[in-house]
């Protein structure tokens, strides 16, 4: 098979979470064992990092590996979902898999595959550790799909594990509170093996300390060992940056960092990014202050992220954010709202099996809508979700198509407004 059948064959043959939903979902480890055990247990043959958390771990993933990148290190990086290709989630020094390696992997394992019938994601994760093992990278930042005790990623013995916060997302496999779903991402602490916390919640706090107790895992609260003292958006060369100033809580020293991504909401991933730098740094001593700030002023060029608070135009103002959450979407609305701005245009999407009224009932009343399905399956119609809207005292019109509905907003709009395009990490894909 080419590229293309390989991928092709990817998408059709197992389901894929990100598209279809609870149908992908598996509720345990078996496939992920038997398939890495064909592979000849690859995630055996390099160090990592292992990330999980409701929002924000694909932005300190992608911090992460900028840092270790910067200081010279070989740097695997695995997150999902995809946006444009869907080589993005498998990444070395911001370079995606190359296409013939996936092809290899497929035409090689086909046969097995038929056998195991693996998911999309355990597939992946399979492709992913093989790679980073053959091109023997020094470390690579493991992202996890959803939750974390039963992700397929949780197969890995890292140095060290992050968790970034808490909310209630995926409430349907993970569990109705915030306290149940602190156990399933609890559920990456392993024995003797650091891990930080990025957020202290009153309701999460013990769950954790318990779990790394039991596991004799030391842990960290990074939003106890850095506080942010200011932060503001600022230019530096003709490019935007986020501007903050950062005290280290254990020392009273105060410095700068410049972030390229530029969502406000990034200063807690920034000090959950800074609390794991701090144990990294005592085995991966090229980490420097130097490789520190670089990491975070070159995030975007180094890895390719894309999506989060992103730019596509200036007049109007016009970004698009994969928010997709309460939590997420809280923080962005207060982004939105402390921007100059004239008339606000949402062109709004989402997926069917999310706390869709959660959601619409944190959306300003004062915007124009621009309701649409991003082209997935698990896409909620936009005429359900307009009517959903309606009902919060949202008004706009339907569009069938995300591109239809940002031409719509884009020509109603006067060079004064704002336009923000999101919902769903899938509409943002439709436009960057």
């Amino acid at each position: 098979m080419d590229y293309k059948d390989s991928i092709e064959y990817m998408f059709k043959q197992f389901p894929m979470f990100h598209r279809v939903g609870a149908a992908a979902y598996k509720a345990n480890l078996d496939n992920t064992i038997v398939l890495l055990k064909l592979l000849n247990n690859p995630q055996h043959k390099f160090k990592s990092i292992h990330v999980a958390g409701t929002n924000g771990k694909g932005s300190v993933s992608h911090y992460l590996a900028a840092i270790l990148q910067s200081a010279g290190y070989k740097t695997g990086l695995y997150t999902s979902p995809h946006l444009k290709d869907f080589r993005e989630r498998i990444k070395i020094n911001g370079e995606m898999i190359p296409e013939s390696k996936v092809c290899d992997y497929i035409n090689k394992y086909y046969n097995d595959f038929s056998e195991i019938k693996p998911s999309f994601f355990e597939m992946t994760v399979g492709m992913a550790f093989q790679y980073f093992a053959d091109q023997e990278v020094d470390i690579a930042v493991i992202e996890t799909g959803l939750g974390g005790r039963l992700d397929s990623t949780n197969i890995i013995h890292p140095e060290l594990s992050v968790i970034t916060n808490i909310g209630l997302d995926h409430t349907q496999f993970l569990g109705d509170t915030v306290e149940k779903i602190a156990v399933e991402k609890a559920g990456i602490i392993k024995p003797n093996t650091p891990i930080v916390i990025g957020e202290t919640n009153a309701h999460t706090k013990d769950v954790f300390i318990k779990k790394a107790i039991l596991e004799n895992a030391p842990i960290v609260f990074a939003d106890q060992q850095y506080e942010i003292k200011d932060s503001s958006l600022c230019s530096d060369e003709g490019r935007h940056f986020l501007n903050v100033l950062i005290n280290d809580c254990n020392t009273d020293n105060e410095f700068y960092l410049q972030s390229a991504l530029k969502g406000f909401y990034q200063i807690k991933n920034i000090i959950t990014t800074l609390a794991a730098i701090d144990i990294l740094k005592i085995n991966f001593d090229k980490i420097n202050d130097m490789s520190i700030y670089y990491g975070f002023k070159e995030v975007i060029e180094l890895t390719g992220l894309l999506g989060r608070w992103q730019y596509l135009s200036c007049k109007p103002i016009t970004v698009c954010d994969t928010g997709h959450n309460v939590d997420g979407l809280t923080e962005v609305l207060k982004q939105i709202n402390i921007i100059h701005h004239q008339q606000l245009h949402m062109v709004l999407g989402m997926v069917n099996d999310k706390d869709i009224d959660a959601v619409l009932e944190l959306m300003p009343k004062d915007a124009v809508y621009y309701f649409c399905k991003a082209d997935i399956p698990r896409g909620l119609d936009q005429n359900i979700l307009k009517e959903k809207g309606f009902a919060k005292n949202l008004n706009g019109l339907c569009y069938d198509s995300v591109k239809d509905a940002l031409n719509a907003a884009k020509n109603a709009a006067n060079a004064n407004d704002f336009i923000f395009i999101g919902g769903s990490t899938f509409v943002v894909a439709e436009v960057v």
